[in-house]
């Protein structure tokens, strides 16, 4: 297969239209230039996109899928990357922020460095909002302290993939909008070359984007899920630890004063041995479920 048949470009879409008549043009340029083919996922969008997108279905090298209701962010990426039948596969979003020119750079860099996935890593970038700023930071936050995570921005929107693995693993990730940073950490989690390279993020073009402090704490419920499915002890050890740490604490002054053992100080050690046992039984169920291959 030559490198030019080798990509597929999966763009979900939700109540874009007029971005899109602004972002694809360029997009359809680059594709037909190097015959990549386009997957556009209409997540049941409300305003004219769905009319704009029927427009292009002549054309061979896109594809356009829809989804009747909205079903998320993730739920999109995960029925383009079902229809993509190239070796590659990269995400990217419909609001005007990506640059052709990096999907390019994107590509090169994993085909040099046989990378499983690259990111399009926005370091450095001055985020939207506070908000927006202030819930990626707990998200990294989060997932460094529960992960060895090598890379900085896994909640980028532009990510390209080894096909084969992406529809591997999408069925663990969730259909929300922290599909972008779980898939990151199931690829790290199994052990797949994740790498990054710098992307230039442009100005959303119209409307608001529906990232705020309730979708960043939906991500971090949803990396603890994932910490606890492939890394349990990374949860239960330190909570069984903080238990058996607040126990002795407690109860060594008021044995010493010849208080006796506390009822506290009983609960707090059964406590801390509990969560170190079902920190064991995860892990085994977390072992069978590795040598599984799921």
């Amino acid at each position: 297969m030559s490198e030019e048949s080798q990509l597929s470009v999966i763009i979900p879409v939700f109540n874009e239209a007029e971005n899109l008549k602004i972002v694809l043009p360029p997009v359809i340029e680059l594709c037909k230039r190097h015959n990549w083919k386009i997957i556009l996922v209409n997540d049941g969008s409300t305003d004219d996109t769905r009319k704009f997108l029927n427009e292009l279905t002549a054309d061979e090298n896109i594809k356009v899928l829809r989804h009747k209701l909205n079903m998320g962010y993730g739920a999109a990426i995960k029925s383009g990357i079902r229809a993509c039948q190239t070796e590659f596969c990269i995400t990217i979003d419909a609001d005007g922020q990506h640059r052709t020119e990096d999907i390019e750079n994107l590509f090169k860099c994993m085909i040099e460095k046989d990378a499983d996935m690259m990111i399009g890593s926005r370091k450095g970038a001055k985020p939207a909002s506070y908000t927006r700023g202030l819930g990626k930071s707990i998200i990294r936050l989060t997932a460094k302290i529960l992960m060895n995570v090598p890379v900085h921005d896994i909640n980028s929107g532009m990510k390209i993939y080894r096909t084969d693995l992406a529809m591997k693993y999408i069925n663990l990730a969730p259909d929300t909008m922290s599909y972008s940073d779980v898939i990151t950490l199931i690829f790290i989690s199994h052990r797949h070359l994740v790498l990054e390279e710098p992307i230039v993020i442009a100005p959303r073009l119209n409307g608001k984007s529906t990232i705020n402090l309730e979708t960043a704490f939906q991500t971090v419920m949803e990396i603890i899920n994932i910490v606890i499915l492939f890394n349990p002890m990374k949860v239960f050890l330190p909570i069984s630890v903080i238990c058996m740490i607040i126990t002795l604490a407690w109860g060594i002054p008021l044995a010493i004063h010849g208080n006796g053992v506390s009822t506290g100080t009983l609960l707090g050690f059964i406590s801390g041995i509990i969560f170190f046992l079902l920190g064991l039984i995860a892990e085994q169920l977390s072992m069978i479920r590795k040598k599984s291959g799921n």
